[in-house]
């Protein structure tokens, strides 16, 4: 298998010939690439007990990765170009890749030979990153039941298959129910309060979906539950029915008919606890948190509490002010959920003095891209430069390649999918791998192999010749995903299993996209990019001013909504058991004291929250707090050092890259903070950003 292969998806090493993927490609090379990893499998098994732990980490690194490229990318290209024929051929070959990595995980051989391993006496001589492989893989069997047997085991693996299935039902009924609902507004008075870009965005939808000669002025208007179309008509229609209809609609996706997601919810907790209870842990939260950063639920708890703490009362006083500012412009006197977005919107307007929609001409996608990669640049020695050579999965998508500005050397490569695409591409913005570097794996004449990255947004496109202009909430989610993708890109260890964010705990995996958001509301950063898209012209300084200050605009109220989510994760995981306390008990439990404006009853988030029960954060939600955390610390070191000092950013920058960046996974993640920052994360910074000290 190289880069001549016949099939596209076995071509590893560099980059995806994504030109030439199509769906029939997908089965034969899941099939080829298992039947190869088999192989080398058995090998290092029949070896395994004279292997050192080295060897036994180099010689498995080719089948994780190999069998990691194809998967991720057949996987990767569900999220971003699905289809229906593409989400059966995965379908097809998810139960092969299950019983193959969950037959590898559970191979007493490996096991025995690791342990063996971790108990020489020379293992401590064994290079930081072996000894994390070692550790992490112990930890992995455990967790994937290589200590049951017979009809144990048979039951374990079965509910591993029936998971991993209902995870992939999940996500692709959350796109479908997404897609399913339109709101077609023909009247001018339903698309009151709109500005400009809301209403352009909206009429190229209903030109794209049947009606041609939609314009902006005259509508007819496409209203979707995807964000770029959602979040604007919340913030900013006049229509309170409407913001209602749209609202009802959003929060019941996927909770009904043939793409409900309630049963799914509740087996996938039901399975989950049954496996967690089969390898002797109290919960699926404590089998979760058993390999995160955090030692145990309670200190999880301990944490959400103190959050809580600090910023409840803060809610409730800012929601307070917010229900006399609607009355007092003839709003309602009780707001409902469908009246919150607006009416913030409308007082944070009227305090700041600056509206979104004032900010997005300053904030174009190329000016904004144009600042991220000088601040890279100055924080941590990179350059960044567009290679048109290499093609993507769509027209949207573009290449950049990573240069190393001490030697000029290409350090890594990153393909940017920025805009939504409802019709085939999944909603929220992430980022993921395409090649993770490695010194064993690279070409030939190559010192290592070059990572890249996948970094998807989901932003507002152009519109006409328009270019993308962001709201303020989009350029931070780009600077949060390229955080991620700079631990990917510039760490320096060389083994692919602990390399980059591989082997990083995932409540500090967000540690540096937390972090790069800082740097959006950074004055010299912000004067750096934010130029009106058409005359050049920068942001008057005023309005910096003004996004500054209003930093801090109903914090707690944010505070609080994250931690409802978080803690709502936390003890579904936790408490949830078939024949005691229900989703709805323990929903409603959490909405008593997280919430100051409940949600409706109808209420079926859950159905839709990918984050838990389609991607990889149950019973790790609280994650983005907690990370939260060491990421305002961590930026606390270059306040410490003085913002204004160039030379000081330059060095805490240059020893977050060699600490943070660089290592990776193959240091735990409390020693690599503590090499950053000389000491253990305080919540003191954290809670004097958002103002709730």
């Amino acid at each position: 298998m190289s880069e001549s292969h016949p099939n596209p998806l076995l071509r590893f090493g560099t980059v995806p010939a994504f030109n030439d993927i199509t769906v029939a490609h997908v089965g034969p090379a899941v099939s080829e690439v298992i039947d190869g990893c088999e192989s080398a499998v058995a090998e290092i098994e029949r070896l395994a007990p004279t292997l050192t732990a080295s060897e036994l980490a180099h010689r498995l690194e080719p089948v994780d990765d190999r069998l990691g490229w194809v998967w991720t990318l057949v996987n990767h290209l569900n999220s971003v170009k699905t289809s229906d024929e593409l989400r059966s051929a995965i379908e097809e070959s998810q139960p092969k890749v299950v019983a193959f990595t969950t037959r590898v995980a559970q191979s007493v051989a490996l096991f025995k030979a690791y342990r063996r391993c971790a108990d020489a006496s020379d293992f401590a001589d064994e290079s930081a990153p072996v000894k994390r492989i070692v550790t992490q893989h112990l930890r992995a069997a455990e967790h994937a039941g290589v200590g049951l047997e017979g009809e144990a085991k048979e039951a374990f693996n079965t509910r591993r298959q029936r998971l991993a299935q209902l995870s992939l039902q999940f996500g692709n009924h959350t796109l479908d129910a997404t897609k399913a609902f339109e709101l077609v507004l023909t009247d001018a008075q339903e698309v009151d309060g709109l500005p400009a870009s809301a209403r352009g965005l909206a009429a190229q939808n209903a030109a794209a979906n049947g009606s041609p000669d939609a314009t902006p002025e005259a509508g007819p208007w496409r209203v979707t539950l995807d964000y770029p179309s959602y979040v604007p008509f919340m913030k900013y229609s006049t229509r309170r029915d409407l913001r209602e209809k749209l609202y009802r609609a959003f929060v019941t996706r996927a909770s009904s008919g043939d793409f409900d997601n309630g049963p799914i919810v509740e087996e996938i907790l039901a399975l989950r606890q049954a496996q967690a209870k089969a390898l002797g842990f109290d919960s699926y939260a404590a089998l979760s948190i058993d390999s995160k950063m955090a030692p145990t639920v309670g200190r999880v708890q301990a944490l959400l509490d103190d959050l809580h703490g600090a910023s409840k009362s803060a809610a409730e006083r800012e929601h307070g002010a917010l229900e006399e500012f609607a009355a007092s412009k003839g709003g309602p006197d009780k707001l409902q959920p469908w009246d919150v977005a607006f009416w913030a919107r409308s007082l944070r307007e009227a305090r700041f003095d600056y509206s979104d929609e004032q900010l997005k001409p300053y904030f174009s996608l190329p000016n904004v891209l144009k600042g991220l990669f000088d601040v890279s640049r100055r924080l941590f020695g990179i350059r960044v430069e567009r290679n048109p050579d290499v093609a993507g999965w769509h027209d949207d998508v573009r290449f950049y390649d990573v240069f190393d500005d001490s030697d000029g050397q290409r350090v890594a490569g990153f393909f940017l999918d920025p805009f939504s695409r409802p019709a085939n591409k999944r909603g929220g913005a992430w980022m993921n791998e395409c090649v993770v570097r490695s010194v064993a794996l690279a070409t030939q004449g190559a010192t290592f192999r070059v990572p890249v990255a996948y970094l998807v947004c989901n932003q507002s496109p152009p519109v006409g010749n328009t270019p993308s202009l962001m709201t303020f909430n989009e350029v931070n989610t780009l600077f949060h995903e390229f955080g991620h993708g700079l631990q990917h890109m510039l760490t320096k260890v060389d083994i692919a299993s602990v390399a980059g964010i591989n082997g990083v705990e995932w409540d500090a995996v967000e540690l540096p996209s937390q972090f790069m958001e800082n740097w959006a509301t950074h004055r010299p950063t912000l004067l750096s990019f934010a130029r009106h898209y058409e005359t050049g012209e920068p942001l008057p300084s005023e309005f910096i001013d003004k996004i500054l200050a209003a930093k801090t605009f109903r914090a707690g109220s944010g505070f609080l909504r994250q931690l409802y989510f978080a803690q709502l994760d936390l003890a579904l995981h936790r408490d949830f058991a078939e024949g005691g306390d229900s989703v709805s008990d323990i929903k409603g439990r959490v909405i008593a004291s997280h919430t100051v404006v409940a949600p409706i009853a109808e209420d079926r988030f859950l159905c839709a929250f990918g984050h838990l029960f389609a991607g990889g954060y149950a019973a790790g939600y609280y994650s983005y707090k907690w990370a939260e955390v060491l990421s305002a610390d961590a930026f606390g070191a270059f306040e410490d050092a003085g913002l204004d000092d160039d030379n000081a950013v330059a060095e805490t920058g240059r020893r977050f890259r060699d600490t943070v960046l660089a290592l990776g996974g193959s240091v735990e993640p409390m020693e690599v903070f503590v090499r950053f920052r000389g000491r253990e994360p305080s919540t003191d910074a954290l809670l004097r950003h958002n103002g709730l000290s």
